[in-house]
């Protein structure tokens, strides 16, 4: 695919459709390995509240277990099964981020800012499959799905406070999560560092991450509104800058579907962090953002952002 010539034109493009300036460098196109090396850090940071509440509720779930005088004594199996607790979570993690490599064709497509600011990326490996059913020709699916690309990268290097304010919504969310501790006291009790498949086990199906509290609840839906709104700005500016492409309305539908039902890497995602990544009001986030536009012209509409 000529993703230079693509960008090249989505840039043009998108000058029409927005006041937001455009970045400095052109999208590159990168690997699945290249995503997961440059996505790593924003996992590891959205995960660390969930693997940490997990390791000291281990820890205490043994203690709780023993009768006092063994609790010295236990002191030592408490820590390697909050180290193999530990290591038993990165190894997820990691296995979910790459299975999630497989899935995304760009960097924005998971809705929150993974790459440094201002970089915006498309991995080729997964743009084919992307496209197999629509039976729409390559030079349009890359046009356009280029063009939404720079359109996410625009906005979060333009909003410096948006990628913090995302971050720091889930890391609320995140901090907010209690492990299940029946259910991990009755895993402790036959706890056997040696055999640690069923740790593995309760960890991906999520298991030992209870019913959301009602802080919870309303965290999650403060991300999913800004979740929401972010991509809704992006959906109008791209459909506003895409408008020539006669496939267009029909490869936004595709994103569209394709975001609500989230593949199953990020579905393990959202066992293992009890976090999910949909912006389930993406339409009226759209709607909201077209009014905008309609009732103030663009460079009101995108100088809300400041």
């Amino acid at each position: 695919q000529d993703f230079d010539r693509a960008s090249a034109l989505a840039t043009l493009w998108l000058s029409e459709a927005t006041a937001i300036s455009e970045l400095a460098s052109p999208p590159r196109a990168i690997t699945r390995g290249q995503w997961v090396e440059s996505t790593l850090p924003v996992w590891q940071e959205l995960a660390e509240p969930v693997a940490t509440s997990i390791a000291d509720a281990m820890t205490e779930a043994i203690g709780t277990q023993l009768p006092e005088e063994m609790r010295e004594a236990a002191a030592g199996a408490g820590r390697i099964m909050r180290t193999v607790g530990g290591s038993l979570f990165a190894a997820q993690l990691g296995a979910v981020v790459g299975a999630l490599s497989l899935e995304v064709v760009s960097g924005g497509d998971v809705g929150i800012p993974l790459l440094p600011d201002g970089e915006a990326a498309i991995l080729p490996q997964n743009f084919a499959d992307f496209g197999r059913d629509l039976e729409i020709d390559d030079d349009q699916l890359a046009l356009y799905l280029v063009t939404r690309e720079l359109a996410h990268a625009r906005l979060f290097r333009h909003a410096r406070w948006l990628r913090l304010h995302v971050i720091s919504q889930v890391t609320e969310f995140a901090r907010g999560l209690h492990v299940d501790t029946e259910a991990l006291e009755a895993l402790a009790s036959r706890f056997d560092p040696s055999e640690p498949d069923e740790l593995r086990e309760a960890l991906e199906s999520g298991a030992l991450l209870p019913a959301r509290s009602e802080a919870q609840t309303q965290a999650l839906g403060r991300l999913e509104n800004l979740l929401a709104t972010i991509e809704g700005w992006v959906d109008v500016v791209t459909a506003d800058a895409t408008g020539r492409l006669p496939a267009a309305d029909r490869i936004a539908e595709a994103v569209r579907r394709r975001r609500a039902v989230g593949g199953p890497a990020e579905r393990a995602m959202g066992s293992l962090v009890g976090l999910e990544l949909r912006p389930r009001r993406l339409r009226e986030a759209a709607a909201m953002w077209r009014a905008v536009t309609d009732a103030v012209g663009v460079d009101a509409r995108d100088a809300l952002w400041d």
